[in-house]
């Protein structure tokens, strides 16, 4: 569902709606203020100990004032005070900073060896100071820089350490400000509880289970899902994660390893965070208006007297349900009736809570007509019938009982009904003969299947398709294998062995958005591109199911063939979710004192910052790809999203950025502050600064690979660099 949510834009804001909207421009300036915060305490803090070590500053500014350009400026005492006109940073000007002394005192000799030669040396009587080829020197100002007691060059090496070291320090000391607020307001986070799994992927080939908590990852206790979503990507590919997971049922701890899958821009196992049975009643205040307790166009949608927002579904068809996974399997297990969802109601401003019950039709699949080829199984889940019987990977699933598996995206509700028929006359669960394709030969292999209303959806590009029956999640290709006689794909013209290129979701018309509640620029166009996903068939397919009625979708084949169909609806297929969106499973961590407070926003700021170390040594070791790496507009969109979901969000997002700009800053590059400090610290030890030659070498080198960071981050924020 939450794949659903972001991809098909229900919720995303109407194109240009930001502009009219004030609570826009407050998250504009809430941004703007945070992240130019994070850039003003770095630079204080060198401000603040120059001043105190008693040099003279020249100019603080932020941003830089490229070619002289600059938004505004003003002198206070003997500093110039501005903001420049490129938003990339700031920077605090002192009497001699210059990253070479060396070369400095060498300037200062050639200008005094000019003027004792006389204008005629020169051969340019207005500049006694310029030499043939050479830029002209200050001859008082580089002796001030060099000799002036408030210069920063005479300043002591601890003295220059300090200077240079502050601004980190302030960074860091900010984040811990920012998550010390944070914790006393009170910060939501998810439990680390496994919610839906993604077929195919480790987490669902080690048989875990929704409601299944992780209390340990990689030898350190864990509370939250952000903690999963960090370690798991920075564990070692070799020896994977080791985990500790506590299963309801069970008395003792369960412990695995996992090793993530390495087919995504970051490392995965294949989860989500887990949900609870109370409809959506809050997307943080920037969205609060425009949220929906279910998908517009469902069952759940059209149901009468209606859902409300905060509702709690405590019943289905009079079974009670407490979890996540007891809600989808009583949704599973009656997919094909209408079925009553008993819920709990808020009245009274809260006071009091009633209870009703609506009834809700079956939700029918919709489809094109379209049958794809089946590709391998890409997995076998542990200790599944599959598994039992010996089905491997890079099997490929040709017949069951002896007829063709036909269309592979049916086969799951196929095989469930099998099952649950049997069961339902008094059977034990039947053994089906699976014939499979290995390499170069034919396998005829019984499989006892298995009675199970779970199911999974898919929420990652090249999603495989699951069979909970068997056990097994294969993939489906973009290649057409049939079409199916009157329905719309064959009366576009579609043939087998068509290859799929491109399919785009197109949304309904005015009038049919207007029935659901929405408007115009409400939901965007969702496009699948198959020539980068191959096997990206089963997510778009599920794309379709949550899609709005009276909807089209645009398919390009290769050849350049483009046709546009319209779904319809299939009878006796039926899909377990009806539509209801449920709020995230949380809990909201606040501090009982300023203590604990400083506490937590110390383990929480400590954590931010070795993060990075840890990503950085994941990327030079070639773990990570180099992709994962976000520029300023991913940090704006990121900064955006957090002022969205409420300012303790926003201020751990602040405590993650100034805490990952003090480490970043502080490493051991030239041009960097930690590079700085390397060659005082060298200076201090052999008492003089390194070579000059040395230094300007490592400067261009350390240049050049802040500014291809630069250019890469920048590439892959706006498309030039695909991420795929």
């Amino acid at each position: 569902m939450d794949w659903c949510l972001i991809a098909y834009g229900i919720f995303e804001w109407p194109t240009w709606a930001w502009i009219v909207d004030p609570r826009w421009w407050l998250i504009i300036l809430l941004v703007a203020v945070g992240l130019g915060m994070i850039i003003f305490v770095h630079e204080l803090g060198h401000f603040t100990v120059a001043k105190l070590c008693g040099v003279k500053c020249e100019k603080f500014y932020l941003g830089f004032d490229i070619a002289g350009w600059k938004l505004c400026r003003f002198r206070w005492g003997e500093t110039e005070y501005g903001i420049g006109v490129l938003p990339l940073g700031g920077y605090v000007k002192m009497l001699g900073q210059e990253d070479n002394p060396a070369r400095l005192k060498e300037e200062i000799e050639r200008a005094k060896a000019v003027q004792s030669l006389g204008p005629s040396a020169s051969g340019d009587s207005a500049d006694p100071n310029k030499m043939p080829g050479d830029q002209p020197v200050d001859l008082a100002a580089a002796e001030a820089a060099l000799y002036d007691p408030r210069s920063y060059l005479a300043q002591s090496v601890p003295k220059r350490m300090a200077i240079i070291s502050a601004g980190v320090i302030m960074n860091l000391a900010f984040a811990f400000a920012t998550a010390v607020v944070a914790y006393l307001i009170g910060v939501n986070e998810f439990p680390c509880e496994v919610g839906p799994l993604q077929a195919g992927y480790p987490a669902w080939q080690a048989d875990l289970r929704m409601g299944d908590r992780m209390i340990e990852i990689n030898g350190k206790p864990t509370y939250r899902f952000q903690d999963l979503r960090t370690r798991i990507p920075l564990s070692d590919k070799n020896t994977g994660a080791a985990m500790r997971i506590e299963r309801p049922g069970l008395a003792e701890p369960i412990e695995l390893t996992i090793h993530p899958s390495r087919k995504n821009l970051l490392p995965v196992i294949g989860v989500v965070n887990a949900r609870s049975t109370t409809l959506l009643k809050s997307a943080g205040w920037l969205k609060g208006d425009r949220i929906q307790p279910c998908m517009p166009g469902s069952p759940a949608a059209s149901a009468e007297p209606g859902f409300e927002l905060g509702d709690k579904i405590v019943k289905v068809d009079g079974t009670a349900v407490e979890t996540e996974s007891q809600l989808r399997e009583a949704l599973s297990a009656r997919r094909a009736k209408p079925i009553e969802v008993t819920v709990e109601r808020a009245v009274d401003d809260g006071k009091a809570t009633k209870r009703l019950t609506i009834e809700v039709a079956p939700s029918p699949m919709w489809r094109l007509g379209l049958v794809m080829e089946m590709g391998p199984i890409v997995a076998v889940q542990e200790g599944s019938p599959a598994a039992h019987a010996g089905l491997q990977s890079d099997d490929v699933l040709v017949a069951i009982d002896g007829k063709s598996v036909d269309d592979p995206m049916t086969l799951p509700n196929r095989l469930w009904a099998q099952v649950n028929n049997a069961v339902a006359d008094g059977e034990p669960a039947p053994t089906v003969t699976v014939t499979v394709r290995r390499e170069d030969k034919t396998l005829d292999v019984p499989v006892t299947l298995r009675q199970t209303d779970a199911y999974e959806t898919p929420f990652f590009p090249n999603s495989p398709v699951s069979v909970p029956s068997l056990g097994v999640a294969y993939q489906v290709s973009s290649t057409v294998a049939a079409v199916l006689p009157d329905s719309p794909a064959a009366t576009a013209g579609i043939a087998p062995g068509d290859v799929l290129e491109e399919a785009t979701l197109l949304p309904p018309d005015e009038a049919a958005m207007g029935r659901e509640g929405l408007e115009p620029g409400d939901v965007n166009e969702v496009t699948a591109d198959f020539s980068e996903h191959a096997y990206d068939w089963p997510r778009f397919f599920d794309a379709i199911q949550h899609w709005l009625p009276g909807s089209k979708v645009k398919l390009a084949f290769k050849g350049d063939k483009t046709v546009e169909l319209t779904p319809v609806e299939v009878s006796d297929w039926f899909n377990p979710d009806r539509g209801f969106v449920t709020q995230p499973l949380e809990f909201t961590l606040t501090a009982k004192s300023l203590g604990e407070a400083m506490k937590l926003g110390g383990a929480e700021t400590l954590e931010q910052a070795t993060l990075v170390l840890r990503l950085l040594r994941r990327l030079s070791g070639g773990q990570i790809s180099a992709k994962v790496i976000g520029g300023p507009i991913t940090i704006a969109k990121v900064a955006a999203d957090a002022a969205g979901k409420g300012i303790s969000a926003f201020l751990i997002f602040l405590t993650m950025i100034s805490a990952t700009l003090a480490v970043i800053n502080f490493l051991p590059i030239p041009v960097l502050d930690g590079g700085h400090f390397v060659f005082l610290l060298y200076e201090g030890i052999r008492g003089k600064p390194a070579d000059e030659r040395v230094q300007l070498i490592l400067s261009y080198v350390g240049l050049f690979l802040i500014l291809t960071l630069m250019v890469w981050a920048i590439g892959l924020d706006i498309g030039l660099i695909s991420r795929n």
